[in-house]
């Protein structure tokens, strides 16, 4: 008996069987105990290798299928019948009893329901899932695959009543989901599930990610091959419009040379109104965005302006106004910086061409506006500096101060209101561009001072404050913060100036953005604002949290942040964790520590109060 016979065996792809009986032989042929081991341990080898050989033509056989599903794949260009195939292959592939696939909505931030395979019920193909919910919606969030042996049973996965209700209803119980993923974004995930239930093996996981990954390809693929097919359509109807509009668009340029001409010759709004009007044989007017007519004559409707220019912005493109006497009107600016609308008055029709003329009168007024507004813009620049030197703490010549506001229409010998303001989530210029109008408005003065735009305006019954509060946050779209101090003369407008702005980042630091507030408003917290109050509220943080801010300084730690996530979090030890990232043993291990600098019931009701107040103070003190 020799390695031959272990040979002829795998040869004969025996069973495991037939390899230990050659084994009992030679034991009962009385060999030695090293011959018997030298046995025992070929025949091991030899199932082992039987083994890998089954194992690498299973690969090959299911390397085989990749390959042909790919090329299948790559094949098909509608996007539809992609997704169709992917699902049949994956249920093929796994020999499982459905497979499904989703895609990410990124409007909706979740994920829905596009192609199923052996479905019989209709619910299954109406979900949608958020992202983290389910297994579904846990696999697009963490672009990680996971499966369950029993989906119903699994208490890993965040479960929803629809979702339930649907997998319920299939009867599936094992579900496995990879992502699909292009570059390194997650587009979708692909399923395959069965009815009864037990686990998936590493190889079939390996296998349906090999397969997502083919599909996300062709799935791009498809995607882009429909797209640049369109792209293409668009671009052939594209080129015969021009084609066909070559005179139409020469003549739109000629008049837009004459109107060119207009403004770099120096031309006044009134001097393109009346070129316009003569190319488009019609009455042209200038109307600004809150229905002020700006330039132009003629037989208009002023009480109707408004409504005109509000329906050119909302278009954003010429509009034919419908009033029966041949009215059109075409917007000024962009959608971010509206300037108005040109109104155009009796032309029944307009043709291509003389569209083109009045979109580029909108243009060439456009650059007019814009120019008056730089030169206003160079007017507030000024008005800021002034700003800056009546709020600049020291080094103020007082004297050259006020003759600058005497010029400006400024007087210092009144009372003044300072707000200092912010506005989370616009844009700094567009806050100073507001602030800007304000003051032009209340005759006082706009600038920037320390991050926050400054306002400072005359005191007036009722105060202008909250108007301008509620306005400021109505041309932004979003909420306005406004600390308000007052000053009683030019030598106190440092001082308010500080005090707004801590009433600024006091009504921040509390939650309140968006909120207006002088210091009286703020209650308790004003004593942030004085010395004495502040030395007050140090000896407060210092006796509630000293050792813990004591043992964060000597070594780094965070256990005053624990301490916040703690009440953050009600007291809630696995949310807390989940807020700082750490374990929650990690979080246990922090509390202990705590304990032992702050007493065992630091967590009693009446301990816990102080304590959770002293950490608002502290925070509040940082802020301002």
């Amino acid at each position: 008996m020799d390695a031959c016979t272990f040979l002829r065996l795998l040869l004969d792809e025996a069973p495991v069987a037939a390899f230990e009986e050659q084994v009992q032989r030679g034991r009962d042929a009385g060999l030695d105990p090293t011959a018997q081991e030298r046995l025992q341990e070929a025949s091991y080898l030899a199932i082992q290798l039987q083994l890998v050989l089954r194992e690498r033509r299973r690969r090959e056989v299911e390397l085989a299928a990749l390959y042909a599903t790919a090329g299948d794949l790559t094949s098909i260009r509608d996007p539809q019948r992609v997704l169709q195939a992917i699902a049949r292959r994956a249920r093929q592939l796994l020999d499982a009893d459905t497979a499904y696939l989703t895609l990410i909505d990124e409007e909706r931030g979740d994920t829905y329901m596009r192609v199923t395979e052996g479905m019989v019920t209709a619910d299954f193909a109406r979900l949608r899932l958020p992202l983290g919910v389910g297994l579904g919606g846990l696999v697009a969030q963490t672009a990680t695959p996971y499966y369950t042996a029993d989906y119903l049973e699994d208490e890993r996965f965040r479960h929803a009543q629809p979702i339930d209700h649907a997998v319920d209803g299939e009867h599936l119980r094992a579900i496995l989901g990879v992502p699909l993923i292009a570059g390194d974004k997650v587009i979708g995930v692909l399923f395959a599930a069965n009815r009864h239930p037990g686990p998936f093996s590493p190889d079939e996981v390996t296998l349906l990610r090999s397969l997502a990954a083919h599909a996300a390809i062709a799935i791009e693929n498809a995607r882009l091959f429909d797209r640049a097919h369109r792209a293409l359509e668009e671009l052939e109807a594209t080129t015969a419009v021009v084609r066909a509009h070559s005179d139409a668009v020469e003549r739109a340029a000629e008049a837009h040379e004459r109107m060119t001409n207009v403004v770099l010759q120096g031309g006044r709004l009134d001097d393109l109104v009346a070129v316009v009007g003569e190319l488009l044989g019609g009455t042209v007017v200038v109307v600004g965005p809150d229905g002020r007519l700006l330039a132009g004559r003629g037989d208009i409707r002023e009480d109707t302006l408004a409504e005109e220019v509000g329906a050119a912005l909302s278009a954003g493109r010429t509009v034919d106004l419908g009033s029966g006497d041949g009215a059109w009107a075409v917007p000024v600016g962009t959608a971010a910086d509206p300037l108005g609308a040109l109104l155009l008055r009796g032309r029944a029709e307009l043709s291509d061409a003389d569209r083109r003329t009045f979109e580029r009168a909108a243009q060439a007024t456009a650059f007019l506006l814009l120019t008056e507004r730089s030169v206003a813009e160079a007017e507030r620049r000024v008005r800021g500096e002034l700003l800056d030197d009546l709020l600049a703490p020291s080094g103020r010549d007082a004297e050259a101060i006020e003759r600058r506001a005497r010029v400006m229409g400024v007087d210092l010998a009144s009372d003044h209101l300072v707000l200092a303001l912010s506005a989370a989530g616009a844009d700094r210029h567009a806050l100073r561009a507001a602030a800007g109008h304000q003051a032009d408005r209340w005759r006082g003065l706009a600038g920037e001072r320390d991050g926050a735009v400054v306002l400072l305006l005359p005191v007036g019954d009722p105060s202008p404050a909250e108007a301008v509060h509620a306005e400021l946050s109505s041309a932004l779209g979003v909420p306005v913060t406004c600390g308000v101090a007052r000053a009683t003369e030019a030598s106190g407008l440092p001082g308010a100036f500080d005090e707004a702005e801590r009433c600024r980042r006091t009504l921040i630091a509390l939650g309140r953005g968006g909120g207006l507030a002088t210091a009286p408003d703020l209650g308790v917290f004003a004593l942030l604002f004085n010395q004495s109050g502040r030395e007050d509220l140090d000896r407060f943080v210092t006796g509630a949290l000293g050792p813990v801010l004591a043992y964060d300084e000597e070594r780094g730690s965070e256990l005053t942040r624990t301490l916040e996530a703690y009440f953050e979090a009600g007291g809630n030890l696995t949310r807390a964790a989940q807020r700082l990232h750490v374990h929650v043993n990690t979080l246990y291990q922090r509390c202990e520590r705590i304990s032992s600098l702050l007493g065992v019931d630091w967590q009693d009701p009446a301990e816990a109060l102080r304590i959770h107040l002293a950490l608002q103070v502290r925070r509040l003190q940082v802020a301002v």
